[in-house]
């Protein structure tokens, strides 16, 4: 029953209905964690101090290589999983399920206990100041507990909706992202536990929404699974998911890492633009997240239709969604170009601190109208198994093509603004790789199956 039910909505749906209804979800889970990353900075700025907003801007670079793990099983898992089950492969699919579980809780616990141990150090190298180390290394110690959480989180909200319920993976986020927003101005203000209090309400958003996967995981409505016995490492499983899932975790941990090479580069500015440009990134993120959300909605979609041999209806679910990118793409940055001092203005009241974070938002969106190009191509990238084009993408986005243009603007520009456009220039540039890896891959991936009809359905590949 429920295979059938995934059946119809990938192979049977027409391609708009696929793609919203896979994408929808998708795109409101993302929204919900930008508006929970949204709440924690501005219960935090009703403080009136700006250092604690830029010690949180300061310890996001150490959150983003948290989910990057999740991004690691999530990705590779949900890409692994959707073209297993287009090939028919049930319970391959199960147990891949439970290797990204068990491997991915394993890593969280090994990681938690690395930054509780090393707090202190880990806050100077991601670029803390005198002033802003005490907050930063109060906010991690207590966010390290939800590593685990996070992971799994991160992993599941993925993977579930490679088994067709992208709702149910949308609730999971909206529950755990709700509860961190309801606890946000309880926590930082009513009980006055500042930094400390965005991180509590962190945690329990995480555990929650981690519990919500499990209880769902192990009913009968799921045809995954995360039992032990059904843990699987061999024949394929490993390499499989992890061909795709580190260069999607690769490209979390290279954000990360640009992250605390520009906080490094601006704290010559003074700590006011660290808070401006943790701010910035929040605006820009409303554009970025929405489009995430909905390059990672139709990958499933696309990597059931490689798994069947699809490949009339995976050119249709890309012209579709390429479309609704661009249109989403304009509308967004619009509004967030418009609306650039009212958003910034909600979190900073500093004057000098204000100044920065809008004309580094200004700066920011001008990539906003191709980046839904870019986050639509990864995607059915990955959704191939294509793991060097998606390793490339990974390690030029945030690395190859953004730390060189990030020390050239630098070592030429003399204000704060101008380097801060880096991150455009880089996004230009990515998408332009992007859409070339995406026509070779393309190309060299579709020659393994042979046309046997004129629907465009097409041999499957090896399970």
């Amino acid at each position: 029953m429920q295979n059938d039910k995934t059946t119809q909505l990938f192979r049977d749906a027409p391609v708009p209905k696929a793609v919203i209804s896979n994408a929808i979800p998708s795109m409101v889970s993302m929204i919900m964690v930008l508006i929970y990353n949204i709440a924690d900075t501005f219960f935090i700025s009703q403080t009136n101090d700006a250092l604690m907003v830029a010690a949180v801007s300061v310890a996001t670079p150490v959150f983003l290589i948290f989910m990057a793990f999740g991004m690691l099983f999530g990705i590779g898992g949900t890409s692994l999983i959707s073209r297993m089950l287009g090939a028919g492969n049930e319970k391959k699919a199960r147990h891949i399920s439970a290797f990204c579980f068990w491997t991915g809780t394993v890593i969280g616990i090994i990681s938690m206990i690395a930054i509780w141990l090393f707090n202190e150090p880990i806050c100077r190298v991601i670029g803390a100041s005198d002033d802003t180390i005490g907050y930063a290394s109060q906010y991690l110690s207590i966010i390290a507990f939800s590593i685990p959480f996070t992971i799994i989180g991160n992993t599941f909200s993925n993977i579930i909706r490679a088994e067709g319920k992208p709702q149910k993976a949308m609730m999971g986020m909206i529950i755990g992202n709700v509860l961190n927003i309801v606890l946000d101005p309880i926590c930082i203000l009513f009980l006055g536990w500042n930094v400390a209090g965005a991180a509590v309400a962190t945690v329990v958003g995480n555990v929650v929404a981690v519990l919500f996967y499990i209880v769902h995981l192990v009913s009968k409505n799921s045809m995954l699974s995360i039992r032990l016995k059904d843990y699987r490492a061999g024949d394929g499983i490993a390499t499989g998911v992890l061909a795709i899932g580190i260069p999607a975790s690769l490209n979390s941990v290279m954000m990360s890492v640009s992250n605390i090479f520009i906080n490094n580069v601006m704290v010559q500015y003074g700590d006011m633009a660290v808070a401006g440009l943790g701010v910035a990134m929040k605006v820009n993120m409303i554009v970025v997240m929405l489009l995430i959300g909905l390059g990672s909605g139709i990958q499933p979609l696309l990597g059931y239709c490689y798994g069947a041999g699809n490949k009339k209806r995976f050119v249709a679910v890309m012209k579709f969604s390429l479309t609704l990118a661009f249109c989403l793409s304009i509308i967004m940055t619009i509004i967030c170009y418009v609306f650039a001092g009212p958003l910034v203005t909600i979190f900073l009241q500093d004057a000098e601190a204000f100044q920065f974070g809008f004309s580094f938002s200004r700066a920011y969106i001008l990539s906003g109208p191709i980046l839904g190009f870019l986050f639509v191509f990864i995607n059915a990238i990955q959704s191939t198994g294509a793991a060097l084009p998606a390793l490339i993408l990974s390690v030029s986005r945030q690395g190859l093509l953004f730390l060189p243009i990030l020390y050239i603007l630098n070592h030429f520009c003399h204000e704060a603004a101008q380097i801060a456009h880096a991150q455009p220039i880089t996004d230009y540039l990515s998408t332009a790789l992007a859409a070339i890896l995406f026509v070779i891959t393309y190309k060299k991936y579709f020659k393994i199956f042979d046309d046997t009809n004129d629907t465009g359905v097409q041999s499957r590949p090896p399970a």
